[in-house]
């Protein structure tokens, strides 16, 4: 079953309303708080505060310091009350993760995968195992979310173009039909940023760059994914950042993808991200040359992207976990292209470095459920 979460007004019943604070709150909350914030009566609150627990939604939390009387408990939702799974499709492998209400990673999994062709018999077949394997009750998942390392369509029912996968203008609803959950797809770079911003709690404007084996984006502007009048805002790996560059995957050349991925370095070197860092760090030379290179072309598509969009530029992906120690580096090449800013201190690395995209396919069925309760 093909499923569209959309934006959408959350409910305003005296329940919802007390079930998003006490989600939003990080801090210890009691009744007399819950009740004060939430504006409801103490029956009220009594009231919707037993329904919860006996939906399993909510529980007490243990008992704050003593002041002399007695002591109040606090109250918290029951994080693995419900779950969602993200899966990410890539080139020779799919990735499984499973995520609560707060974003915790439950259970993750890795399958090899080689056949794009058997894409629709390999997602059901693998995520059956998963959730046995992990002993994942089925009656508490809220649907699967599957990325895609491509444009999508807003329908979610067409691949426009996933160069890494060899696919152009491809039918996506046969992947949802032999799934018997809720189904959402979306673009692999647009899901990591939805869970960069969840994790990082901001409610700030935000372009994610993410550097894979393909370099795309996303964008959140007030908190919202912005994807653009066709779906394709984000599209940050066919900025050109090298006119006549070299070839991209797109069939252009000199975008910010055939410099900036981690496919350059096993295309040019032979060698994994791993082994070409620890090469980089043994001051080999072809090694360096090839780094720098990359950081100077990334920049540039760091000042198209902020001078476009004025934000910060938050850089996830594969390459993001090695990029602390040239972080430096970067940001003195990217201030060397920009004449406004006193430093570059708006491009950050990414707060979550591993299983982004699956973990922010999960989120948007976690965050549909939230507004709904």
């Amino acid at each position: 079953m093909l499923h569209i979460p959309r934006v959408q007004l959350k409910a305003d019943s005296a329940r919802s309303r007390i079930y998003r604070y006490l989600y939003e709150s990080r801090e210890f909350c009691v009744k007399q708080t819950l009740a004060k914030q939430c504006d409801v009566s103490m029956p009220t609150l009594y009231q919707n505060l037993a329904e919860l627990m006996e939906d399993g939604l909510v529980r007490y939390s243990g008992k704050e310091q003593s002041t002399g009387g007695r002591r109040a408990q606090g109250l918290e939702i029951v994080p693995d009350a419900r779950y969602a799974v993200g899966i990410s499709v890539m080139e020779s492998r799919l990735r499984f993760s499973a995520a609560d209400l707060r974003l915790n990673e439950l259970a993750y999994h890795e399958a090899p995968f080689a056949d794009i062709a058997r894409l629709t018999e390999a997602v059901p077949r693998e995520l059956d195992a998963f959730l046995d394997d992990r002993g994942l009750e089925r009656k508490r998942m809220l649907g699967v979310g599957i990325t895609i390392p491509g444009i999508v369509t807003p329908e979610c029912d067409r691949i426009v173009m996933a160069p890494t996968l060899h696919l152009r203008n491809a039918p996506l609803l046969a992947l949802a039909q032999d799934i018997p959950y809720p189904v959402y797809i979306v673009n692999d770079a647009s899901s990591s940023g939805y869970a960069e911003w969840f994790a990082c709690g901001e409610s700030r404007n935000m372009a994610y760059l993410s550097l894979e084996n393909g370099v795309g984006g996303a964008v959140l502007a007030d908190s919202v994914p912005y994807g653009g009048d066709n779906g394709r805002s984000g599209e940050f790996g066919h900025i050109c950042v090298e006119p006549g560059g070299l070839p991209c995957s797109c069939g252009r050349r000199g975008c910010l993808e055939a410099y900036c991925s981690a496919r350059r370095i096993t295309e040019e070197l032979g060698v994994s991200p791993d082994d070409f860092f620890v090469g980089v760090e043994r001051h080999e030379p072809a090694y360096e040359t090839l780094l720098y290179d990359m950081l100077r072309h990334l920049a540039v598509g760091i000042n198209n992207i902020h001078m476009a969009l004025d934000c910060d530029v938050v850089l996830g992906g594969i390459l993001s976990e090695y990029l602390q120690p040239y972080l430096p580096s970067l940001r003195r090449y990217v201030l060397a292209g920009n004449p406004f800013e006193p430093d570059a201190g708006f491009v950050r690395l990414s707060t979550l470095r591993k299983h982004t995209a699956p973990l922010g396919a999960a989120l948007f069925f976690i965050r549909e459920f939230v507004s709904g309760v």
